[in-house]
């Protein structure tokens, strides 16, 4: 699982308990889990993520709610895709604003 997260799109997370890392690619119908944990392991994927440059948003009840939900290598579920397409395109703003500015 670990070995996923540096192919993320993003990790959500509430500060220190939970994470989840979400992939999303265009064309994909849906974004998938590929990582997710709480207490050390959320940690640890926060960790794997900084060091690989993949974007940490904190979110508390998106990052539980997708926690709860959603298993590793499936999509998320329907009634998150609108909050999580919110996280993904900040994110994608993000990217493009930076990338601009090299």
């Amino acid at each position: 699982m670990m070995a996923a997260v540096p192919t993320a799109s993003v990790v959500i997370t509430n500060p220190t308990h939970y994470a989840v890392a979400l992939k999303y690619e265009r064309g994909m119908p849906a974004p998938i889990c590929v990582a997710k944990g709480v207490d050390a392991i959320a940690f640890k994927i926060r960790e794997v993520a900084g060091a690989n440059d993949i974007p940490i948003v904190e979110n508390v009840p998106l990052a539980r709610a997708l926690h709860a939900t959603v298993e590793i290598d499936d999509e998320i579920p329907v009634e998150h895709y609108h909050a999580v397409a919110e996280v993904i395109g900040y994110v994608m703003r993000l990217r493009r604003n930076l990338s601009g500015r090299l």
